[in-house]
Parts: C-alpha cells; structure tokens; sequence
C-alpha cells in the first residue's frame, strides 16, 4: 500500500510576528552570533536551542525574537545556559551551570551511538556477551537516561545506562532479543565505562518480532475498501503569515519546540463582535516513563522523554494517507542540530478538519421540526519516535468551543526475559519475552486567561443529599464548589467517584446571567505516578504525583521538573514554584494537569502496539450566554441522490 493523497498544502512563512515559527535564517543568526562571541567551537554542542515566548503583553508586529541555548562541551567544561537576541545580534546572558547541582543538559542524539561504541572496547562487556555466546557485532545498546540513585559518584558527571539487544540481521527487530541480566553504567564526557553489572546468563528469547514478515503478518486482507475523504471547496480553515489559523470563529497560532513539541498559542473565540481569550499558551510540558520492575537490571528505568529526550526534535516527517487523511495542510517547523545548523522537519505538523458524528440533534413532536447538525473538529497533530515508542500529539477544537488534547502511544514495548509464570511485575507477550508494567505520564501546561488574565479554580464535585426533611423521596442531588484560593490549595486529586472536575472562571467577567464566566477541566482520572513517594522518581517526578496543579504565572516558570531535568535529584519545578505559596483567586493563573496511561502489557501488544490513548477535556460552562452553535448550517444533500430529495437535516 502506498501512502498517497491528492490535496495537500505547505503553509509558507511571510512574516514574522511575536508567536511566528522560528525560521532558518534566525537560527543561522543566533549560531553566528554564539561563534563570534566564542561559545560554540569544535567540542561544544547545541543540546537545546528555543526561541522564547515574548513578556507578556508583548505583541507588537516585529517583538525581540530571542533565543534561550543550552551549550555541552564535550570536552568536559562546563555548560552554559545562553539567551541571544536574534533581533539584536547580542548575546543577553551566559550562566554557567554546575551540574551537581543543577542536573545535565539534555541527552545529545551522538551520545546514542557513542554508548554502543564505549562498550565494544570494554573487557567486561566482551566477557558477558563472550558468556552467552552472542556475536559483538549483533548486540545494540539502547543508550539510556541514568536517573539518581545510590551512586554518589556519579554526581556532577554525564551517565547513561545501557541494555543489550540481539539483532539477527538489519532489518530484525531487536527489541525480541533482549539480553538480560545485563546492565552498563556509561561515563559520556569522560568515555569510560563505570560499572559492567552481570548477574548471570538469562535465555535469550528466540522467537522474531518482525511485524512486516508474512510468516507473521500472512495474507494482506483484502476486504478493506478505500475511504475517501474530499471537500472539493477546500478546508474551512485559513492559515496567514505561516502559523496563524483562523477556523469556524476559533483563532490561535501555531508554535513548535524541540523541546515540548508542538505549542499552541492565543486560544481564542470570535462570539458575536468579540474576540475572546481563552487560552495564552497550551503544551505537554513534559511525559515521564518510569517502570515498575524492581530488578536490578531494570530497577532504575524512568524516562523523561519531553526533558531528558527532547521529543520535539524527533518528530516524523508526516506523510499523506498515512499520517494525515483528507484535506491536509502542513507546517514544517525548523529546528536546530547538535552543531547549531537550522533543520527543518518536513510537514511535522498537520492540520485538518475531521467530521465529528452529531453535534445537536432533535426531533420535536409539537412542532414537527426535525433539527440534525453535524459536528466537526479541527485536528492539529505531530508524531514523535522517542527510542522504541511512538507519540501522537493531537489537540483538538470543536464548533460547540470545547478543546480536547489525546495522546496516541504506539510503537514497540520495551523487553525483558521472562522470568516465568506468576511473575508480577512484566506481562509474557511470547515465549519467554517480557514486557515491564510501566506508565506514561504527561504534564499539560495550560495557560488560562477566560476573556483575560483574573482567573480562579474552583474544584466542583457532586453530592448525595441524604434522605429527610426536604428531600422526603431521597431523590435529591446536588453540586458543591470549592475555591482554590492559594498554590497549596490549588494541588489536587482527581475522584471519578465524585464526579471531580475544576472550573476555572474570571470573576470580573459575567454572561448575561450575571455569572463568572467559565470553562471545565475534565480528568480522565486514570492513576498518577504509582512508584513510592519516597523513591528517586517521585522526587524528580513530583508533578505526577497529583492530577492538578495550579500556580501563578512567572516567565520563566515553564517545565513541571524544572529546566534542567536529566541526573536532576529532584525537587525543581512544580514544588519550587509553589513554595511561597502565592494567592491565585482572581489572578494570572497556569494550570498543569497530569494525565496518562498505565501500561500493563497485553499479548495483542506485540510485536508492533495498537494505539492506546490518554487525554483530557476543556468544556465551556457558562463561558457563552447560549448555545455558540446555532448558526451552524445544516448539512447539504451532496450524496443524496436527487429522487430521494433533500436531506431532512
């Protein structure tokens, strides 16, 4: 099958605006200005390159486009943390971190390759793969993130950790053949090899993963028929100046970070002659990964794919009828490599309209009205490969003004031997293969501002009236909202039981009902981090731990673990920030809202993972004073034949 599709559109940047994509031209500025100044030389390395929200407030048509860079010295020095002004030409700021303290800069892409490399050389290694009979040039290591644990002198020094897997042949999927009771401890910077750890021959499961085999696969169906999707006037969206979307009254603009990935900026609603704020910044901060199994092998894995992998600068280049379906316009965001060259990611980000089954339907037995709308979304997405999993990011906007965030895990599970049956801790997918339980936790930064920036949080639950006087039946019900009036206040549980949602409304804004105006957050209520609150990745995870933070609004608070996450010990980000405890009743307010998967694999999961999804809902409620959809129009006849006359809709 070929992936193919006959509409598509690549939006052109034509100017640049506070909230436009960063270009390739500002990306080769901020490199020649950090050459000139002498920070980047031969040895050092872009681990981080993002171009900075404006202040707020700051929305002029040309703003200072600045530049935020962490710089690694492979050479051991220290690294910087730098803003450049690419508007300037200038360096603004150098701090020079101290790692131990601070935690390492992001994992590099060489850095992948270098593990694998390092242990080729190293006598213990050579031994272990000698034990088992296995052929050095069939092992991969997958490079990954060391954590802290009770290492001490691994403090202030650049780790990895490495797992072994057998490939047969090139296009073999190695993640069949993982080599267990096996684990090496990596020094990057200083190219040694701390600890090769070998607790003794584990079989090697034998049986292939390779998922586009036919002895795996058999006979192609052949009873799918095509589905095609066509609007022969176009999308009802409009894209100008490159990433500014206008779409069914809805208005927003388009960002992308290699660290977060996709961003959306300036939510907003045309209701009547208004254009009304709703959202300033909205992105998945940041996704933890951690395992459950506490063998000493794995014991340590947790993978801050967002802070320590940087997911943003692995998205795919889309393609069409595969990725995207329909009338696709794409966005191919530039990022910066290793050495500070601009890369582009070819069509990274897709936009489409998709029909959405019923938007209000009714059939009226006074009136003989029979009323159908038909609903629809518009879907903006990116897809990241992070090591053996696969991401989609996908946000959506609705006619009736709701948003919705869903993200689509794929890929192929992390392996293990199996220990045998009854084992707690992994499920058996084949023979002898494991899977480790494992989570995958996100952290939706959401920045509110509903008609502006006075905005509070009140936590809504439902309530059982007990049987008496008043509600003699026992049939009553009603609602109670608490305010969240203060940061400590604002950190909370989901409880699907009571029906748990947050309204967030601006109580200097009213509908024509006299009340605040205000949109929901609805929790999928899915578990949080389920790791021991004393352990190293509640310290460095502690955003996961809860389903709702909220804090006030400070520039340069951005990421629920902080700036620097990788070998962080813990306690930056979200509890930082809420450590003096600021009021947020009626104030610049962000909420950042856990949600995710708990990921206990299934046999029907291997060897390729069907999608599993996690998101989360933002309904308004009371945020208009009638229903915004009651100019939508009904459908047309378009594929009614014309004998059986219009459509009753």
């Amino acid at each position: 099958m070929t992936c193919c599709s006959p509409t598509v559109t690549i939006a052109p940047l034509t100017t640049t605006t506070a909230y436009s994509l960063a270009t390739a031209e500002e990306i080769s500025v901020v490199r020649g200005v950090l050459v000139d100044a002498g920070l980047l030389g031969d040895s050092i390395r872009v681990a981080y390159l993002g171009l900075l929200d404006p202040p707020r407030g700051a929305r002029e048509q040309r703003p200072d486009r600045r530049f935020r860079i962490f710089l690694h010295d492979n050479s051991g020095a220290a690294p910087r943390d730098v803003v450049v002004s690419a508007t300037a030409g200038t360096v603004e700021s150098v701090v020079v971190l101290d790692t131990a303290v601070s935690g390492e800069l992001p994992v590099l892409e060489e850095e992948f390759a270098a593990v694998e490399e390092l242990l080729t050389h190293d006598a213990r290694w050579l031994k272990a793969l000698a034990d088992r009979g296995l052929d050095l040039a069939k092992v991969r290591v997958a490079p990954l993130s060391a954590g802290v644990f009770e290492y001490p002198e691994e403090k202030g020094r650049r780790i990895l950790r490495g797992l072994a897997f057998v490939q047969d042949f090139p296009e073999d999927s190695a993640w069949a053949h993982p080599v267990d009771g096996l684990v090496a401890y990596v020094d990057i910077v200083s190219k040694t090899v701390d600890q090769v750890i070998d607790y003794g021959v584990v079989p090697i499961p034998a049986e292939h993963g390779n998922y586009t085999d036919p002895t795996l696969t058999g006979p192609e169906r052949t009873t799918i028929k095509p589905i095609s999707i066509t609007q022969p006037d176009g999308p009802s969206f409009s894209v100008t100046g490159g990433n500014h979307v206008e779409w069914e009254r809805w208005s927003l603009d388009i960002g992308f970070d290699v660290r977060e990935g996709l961003v959306l900026h300036n939510i907003g609603f045309q209701d009547g002659d208004r254009r009304r704020s709703i959202i300033n910044r909205a992105s998945i901060a940041e996704m933890v990964v951690p395992y459950g199994d506490p063998s000493p092998v794995r014991s340590w894995q947790n993978y801050f794919d967002t802070g320590e992998y940087l997911v943003g600068q692995y998205a795919n280049s889309l393609e069409l009828g595969c990725d995207c379906l329909g009338e696709i316009t794409y966005l191919s965001p530039v990022i910066a490599d290793g050495l500070g060259n601009p890369r582009e990611i070819r069509n990274g980000i897709c936009m489409h309209e998709e029909d959405w089954s019923i938007l209000a339907k009714h059939s009226d037995l006074w009136t003989g009205i029979d009323y159908t709308r038909r609903n629809r979304r518009l879907v903006i997405s990116f897809f990241t490969t992070v090591g053996n999993y696969d991401y989609g990011f996908y946000w959506y906007l609705y006619l009736d003004g709701t948003i919705e965030f869903e993200a689509k895990a794929t890929g192929v599970v992390f392996t293990s031997a199996y220990p045998g049956k009854g084992y707690a801790y992994a499920s058996e997918l084949a023979p002898g293969l494991g899977a480790p339980f494992h989570q995958h936790l996100f952290s939706a930064r959401l920045d509110m501002a509903l008609d502006g920036a006075t905005n509070r949080v009140e936590e809504e639950e439902a309530v059982r009236v007990p049987m008496g006087a008043g509600n003699e039946r026992g049939n009553a019900f009603s609602r109670r909202r608490t305010l969240l009036a203060t940061e400590a206040e604002g950190v909370r549980e989901a409880n699907m039981a009571a029906g748990r949602t947050w309204h967030v409304s601006n109580p200097n804004s009213l509908n024509r009902l006299g009340e605040p105006v205000a949109y929901k957050l609805y929790p999928q209520g899915q578990p949080t981090l389920l790791a021991d609150p004393q352990s190293s990745v509640a310290r460095r995870a502690a955003f996961a731990t809860k389903d709702l933070w909220v804090t006030r609004f400070s520039e340069d608070e951005r990421y629920p673990t902080g700036d620097f996450v990788n070998q962080h010990a813990g306690g930056a980000g979200l509890p930082a920030y809420m450590a003096a405890n600021r009021d947020i009743d009626g104030q610049d307010i962000v909420l950042w809202h856990t949600f995710g998967l708990t990921h206990f694999p299934r046999v029907e999961d291997w060897p390729i993972m069907p999608v599993d999804t996690a998101g989360f809902k933002l309904r308004p409620d009371g945020f208009f004073d009638r229903s915004p959809v009651l100019d939508v129009p009904a459908n047309e006849p378009g594929h009614t034949p014309a004998a059986e006359g219009h459509c009753a809709c």
